[in-house]
């Protein structure tokens, strides 16, 4: 083992900061989210409390194909080093007063949009309300250094200018919005902060977020996933039983194209555990279930996509097959590929990874919590549900 390999340590956290052994961990604080930008540049993370937190890759990336580097003997010279960038407050807790219901601020999801005007786009989301974020960078000036003595202009000096008092009288624009002295620039015969010799700047970049739209009021059930089209226009919602899909300029309307729930919710056999869209098709997508099936659908067939295209089952499990083995093999993420031909699956003890064209069995298996599975129907006895777990590559 190199002495690079040796230096790479893991380290599990919950929370941002270095805690101490036995300091308590506010639930607020825990990381619920996590996600990657496309190429890497990026990371952002929702916690329990609605923030998202976003850092920015600050050391250089190899740009060798993935091709050269697997065929090099030398082993990676520097880990991806992210610095904080910025983080904001994306949702807060809301009362549902038809339904009686809180619904709280925990971020359930996050996804990258394309960029746009060298601005980065977002969207989060918590148990019913989805959010468009835009962060955007802008150069601040910072005095360092100023001379002490420089004359400031007095306030009444300066709003007794001529320029002042002719401008208050420019109408308003038509939006309502009123531009204050744009048109002209004060000729005051004291010296300002700006007019001082004395003074040295520098220059700094500084993110402002915003939220861009509010796409709210389309799901009766928590939202578990939400997923961006190829397309760059639109993007879907599900939760429990449907699958919605929006327009990115559109926050009051979405269309619903996959609906699960029966007529009698005592038919109710399977849910919706996690849905995406293919990353090159934009007509593909593809959501799993509580019972361990995938579903790939083509939105070509028909509005309501109440037809599968292919369904992907591990019809090779071995062991016998209960309620509560049933219940542990359910699907709680997917993720598709970036080569668009193979979906990575995520249940409670196990990470599949599936051909598009094999849908009888996955080509590979890791197994993850093995030294629980003694551990397994004890646990679905004492509590009868699991954690959803979910997983989070990088395609940098």
């Amino acid at each position: 083992m190199t002495s690079s390999m040796r230096s790479f340590n893991w380290k599990f956290s919950q929370v941002f900061g270095e805690r101490q052994p036995g300091e308590k961990v506010e639930e607020i604080d825990i990381i619920s989210a996590v996600e990657f930008e496309s190429r890497g540049d990026y990371l952002a993370t929702g916690d329990h409390g609605g923030r998202v937190v976003l850092f920015e890759r600050t050391n250089g990336k190899d740009l060798r194909s993935r091709k050269e580097l697997e065929h090099t003997d030398s082993s990676v010279t520097s880990r991806p080093l992210y610095s904080y960038k910025t983080e904001f407050q994306s949702h807060e807790i809301e009362f549902d007063y038809l339904k009686s219901l809180e619904i709280g601020e925990k971020i359930n999801k996050l996804r990258w949009c394309a960029s746009s005007n060298n601005s980065l786009f977002i969207l989060s989301t918590n148990d019913r309300t989805i959010k468009l974020w835009k962060v955007s960078d802008h150069r601040v000036k910072k005095i360092i250094e100023m001379d002490s003595n420089a004359h400031i202009s007095s306030e009444n000096a300066l709003l007794s200018e001529k320029s002042f008092l002719t401008d208050q009288k420019i109408q308003s624009v038509p939006n309502g919005y009123h531009l204050e002295w744009i048109t002209k620039k004060p000729k005051s015969t004291f010296p300002t902060y700006k007019e001082s010799p004395k003074m040295m700047f520098k220059f700094g970049e500084c993110a402002s977020s915003r939220c861009r739209r509010v796409y709210s009021h389309a799901h009766d059930y928590n939202i578990n996933s939400i997923s961006n089209n190829s397309d760059c226009e639109t993007f879907l919602s599900a939760d429990d039983l449907r699958i919605n899909m929006w327009n990115l300029e559109v926050g009051n309307q979405c269309f619903n194209i996959i609906d699960l729930k029966p007529l009698d919710m005592e038919d109710l056999v399977e849910v919706i555990t996690s849905a995406e869209f293919h990353p090159a098709y934009c007509n593909l997508l593809a959501y799993s279930s509580s019972r361990g099936f995938i579903r790939l659908v083509d939105m070509r067939q028909s509005a309501l996509c109440d037809q599968n295209a292919r369904i992907f089952q591990d019809r090779d499990a071995h062991g016998s097959r209960s309620f509560f083995t049933e219940i542990a093999a359910s699907i709680s993420d997917i993720k598709f590929a970036k080569d668009g031909r193979h979906i990575l699956t995520r249940d409670y003890m196990n990470l599949k990874l599936w051909d598009l064209h094999m849908e009888s069995s996955p080509i590979v298996s890791f197994k993850i919590h093995e030294f629980l599975r003694p551990k397994v129907i004890n646990s679905l006895i004492s509590f009868f549900h699991l954690p959803s777990n979910g997983f989070c590559p990088c395609m940098g």
